[in-house]
């Protein structure tokens, strides 16, 4: 398992829900961190819980519908002259449920393509050379498992383009320690999720970080949170390591 202590993670979307939830996860197992925020006030909060558990940390915002604020964090993280070993890419927007789906416009689709799509990406491919020179490297990017629901239409779209991209990517790391995987954090009671959801922002762990730890040099993977529900870190490693088939792009990720 790896050992994250004294590491550097970005989690984006770390202000409250998952994102919080993770940012306190790691930092308990002694992870530095940088928390996103769509304005660094908006993680004021959770820097200071963060801090009080013994790791250095820094905020930062960028609202991610504007791709220059996306460009100007890159800069600011940068400039703060620390390795970025880590990538928790949990912001993302569910812009409307449309009940007359067929009149979903265009900017639905927009809209959630640069959120969930485009900046995650940008993040990616703004680290990952740095990853490579160091040899080392965990990327997360969140996904989504609904389907079937056309009245979700830009939010289920531009997750699964995240899901191709990412795939697709992680293939190019296969058998390296650069280690790029997606996680379905389940429907949970979070601001995106709405009051109504079935899960706990709570249940989303460990299974939303577990790509963190991993040690196993394979990339490529769904690791779905409530697949590792109730279970130690350490249980959650085996299972994600030994339990989840890595995508060749002829078969679904399970």
């Amino acid at each position: 398992m790896t050992d994250v202590k004294g590491r550097w993670a970005l989690i984006t979307g770390a202000a409250r829900g998952i994102g919080k939830g993770a940012a306190l996860f790691m930092a308990k197992h002694g992870c530095n961190l940088i928390l996103h925020g769509r304005t660094a006030e908006h993680c004021a909060d959770v820097l200071a819980e963060v801090k009080a558990l013994g790791v250095e940390a820094y905020a930062v915002g960028a609202e991610f519908s504007e791709l220059s604020q996306v460009e100007k964090m890159l800069a600011e993280i940068d400039g703060l002259g620390v390795p970025v070993d880590i990538i928790l890419n949990n912001a993302g927007i569910q812009v409307a449920y449309r009940n007359e789906y067929l009149k979903t416009p265009a900017a639905d689709y927009e809209e959630s393509f640069k959120i969930n799509t485009i900046a995650p990406m940008m993040i990616l491919y703004h680290f990952l050379p740095k990853m490579e020179e160091r040899g080392f490297g965990r990327i997360v990017n969140t996904t989504s498992g609904i389907r079937l629901e056309p009245q979700q239409a830009g939010y289920s779209a531009s997750k699964a383009a995240l899901d191709k991209v990412t795939m697709d990517l992680a293939a190019q790391y296969e058998g390296t320690d650069i280690c790029i995987n997606i996680t379905d954090p389940g429907w949970c009671r979070t601001d995106l999720g709405g009051k109504h959801a079935p899960n706990a922002p709570e249940s989303s762990l460990p299974g939303v970080v577990v790509g963190a730890f991993i040690s196993d040099k394979k990339s490529g993977r769904n690791f779905s949170a409530g697949n590792f529900y109730g279970m130690t870190l350490e249980q959650a490693v085996e299972k994600a390591e030994n339990g989840f088939p890595v995508y060749t792009g002829s078969v679904a990720y399970v």
